[in-house]
C-alpha cells in the first residue's frame, strides 16, 4: 500500500482448481498464487470454498447417500486423510508466505478438527493476517444439501472481522452468505469489506454479491473455486465465477468462467453505520462474541400487584443500537488483471 493510497486496498481473487484430494500439492498452489497476488501489489488474497483439498463433488455423482457403501467409505476416508489440521502445521507454509510478503489470506479448507474428536470434517474459512498468524477459523454453520453427508455443522466462534488496511474484513462460506443473521453478526462488528467464498458457479454469486453490497453499504468480493474434468481425471466439472460490486452495489466485474488467474480490484474505504440494530438470537450473539454498544431499553420491572401489565419498551430486550461515525472517501478505482 503506497503512502498516497492509505484509504485503498488491492485484493486478489484467486480462482484456481485444487489438486483434488491432495493437500500438500494444493497448498503448494495456494502458496504460488499468494506470491503472485503479492507481486501484483495485493494486500489481501482470497481463495474459494473448500479449496484444500477440494469440494466433495463425488457425493451427488456416486450415490453418496447409499448406506454402508464401501465406495463411499473409501472416498470419505481419503478425504479425511487429506483434510487440514492447523495444529499439525499443515498451513505453516501459507502463513510464512503471508508474513514474508505482508499479505492477508482468506483460504477455504476442509478441516479435521481435533477439538471435535479428530474425525468430523468442517468446511472452514481460515483467515491468516499479514503477520502470518491464523487469526480465525470459521466453520460453516450449516452445510448445504448433500454436503451434510460429508461435513459436520459448525459454530459461530469464527464469526469475526479483521483489520485489513483501512477496512474491517469478514468472510462467509457459500450459502451462509444468504443467511441474514449470519451476515448481521459481521455487520455488527463494523464489517465494511465482505469476502464470500464459493465452490464455483456464476449462478451462486451473481445476485447475492450485489445484494450484500446494497444491504451492508460495503464492498463485497465473491470468489469461487474451479473444477474441470482434467483436474480430477475422470471427475465432474464445476464452473468458476467471480463478481465484485462497489459499496453501493454497482457491479464492476461480471461473473466469468475462465481458468486460473488472480483478479485484482481496489476500492476506497467508504464507510457507513450499519447492522447494530439487528437483533441476534442469544446463541448467535454469544457465539459471535458480540456485545451491544448501548441500549435504549431500561430494565424490565414487574408492575405493582393488582395492576394490569401493559407492554412497554423494556419488553423489547435485545433491541440495541450501534452507531458509528466514519469519514466518507469518494475516490475509487478498479482494474482486472488476467
Amino acid at each position: 500500500m503506497k503512502t498516497g493510497d492509505q484509504m485503498c486496498l488491492t485484493i486478489g481473487l484467486a480462482q484456481i482448481a485444487p489438486v483434488w484430494l491432495d493437500r500438500e500439492r494444493t497448498i503448494e498452489k495456494v502458496i504460488a498464487w499468494t506470491e503472485e497476488a503479492a507481486r501484483r501489489d495485493c494486500r489481501l488474497v482470497a481463495f474459494g470454498e473448500a479449496l484444500v483439498p477440494g469440494y466433495p463433488f463425488w457425493v451427488e455423482r456416486t450415490d453418496g447417500a447409499r448406506f454402508n457403501s464401501a465406495l463411499q467409505k473409501t472416498i470419505f476416508a481419503e478425504y479425511a486423510l487429506e483434510a487440514i489440521r492447523p495444529e499439525a502445521g499443515h498451513l505453516d507454509g501459507v502463513c510464512a508466505t503471508a508474513a514474508r510478503h505482508g499479505i492477508a489470506v482468506y483460504l477455504g479448507t476442509i478441516e479435521r478438527a481435533r477439538d471435535r474428536g479428530g474425525h468430523s470434517l468442517y468446511s472452514s474459512l481460515v483467515f491468516i493476517d499479514a503477520q502470518g498468524h491464523i487469526a480465525s477459523i470459521h466453520r460453516k454453520l450449516v452445510p448445504t444439501y448433500e454436503e451434510r453427508l460429508v461435513w459436520s455443522p459448525g459454530d459461530g466462534h469464527g464469526l469475526a472481522t479483521h483489520a485489513v488496511g483501512p477496512f474491517h474484513a469478514g468472510g462467509l462460506n457459500c450459502w451462509e452468505n444468504w443467511m441474514p443473521l449470519t451476515r448481521a453478526a459481521l455487520y455488527a462488528q463494523g464489517e465494511d469489506l465482505h469476502v464470500a467464498v464459493w465452490p464455483g458457479g456464476a449462478r451462486n454469486t451473481r445476485e447475492i454479491t450485489r445484494f450484500i453490497a446494497l444491504e451492508s453499504r460495503s464492498y463485497v468480493a465473491s470468489v469461487s473455486g474451479l473444477m474441470r474434468r482434467e483436474d480430477i481425471g475422470t471427475g465432474v466439472a464445476g464452473g468458476g465465477g467471480r463478481c465484485e460490486p462497489g459499496d453501493i452495489g454497482r457491479r464492476r466485474f461480471l461473473p466469468g468462467r475462465s481458468g486460473r488467474r488472480v483478479d485484482r480490484a481496489a476500492g476506497a474505504g467508504r464507510r457507513a453505520a450499519r447492522g447494530g440494530h439487528h437483533r441476534l438470537p442469544a446463541r448467535a450473539r454469544r457465539a459471535a462474541q458480540f456485545r451491544p454498544r448501548g441500549t435504549l431499553c431500561p430494565p424490565r420491572r414487574d408492575p405493582p400487584q393488582g395492576e394490569p401489565q401493559a407492554p412497554d419498551a423494556g419488553q423489547h430486550r435485545g433491541l440495541n443500537y450501534l452507531t458509528r461515525s466514519r469519514t466518507s472517501v469518494s475516490r475509487t478505482r478498479a482494474a482486472g488483471l488476467h
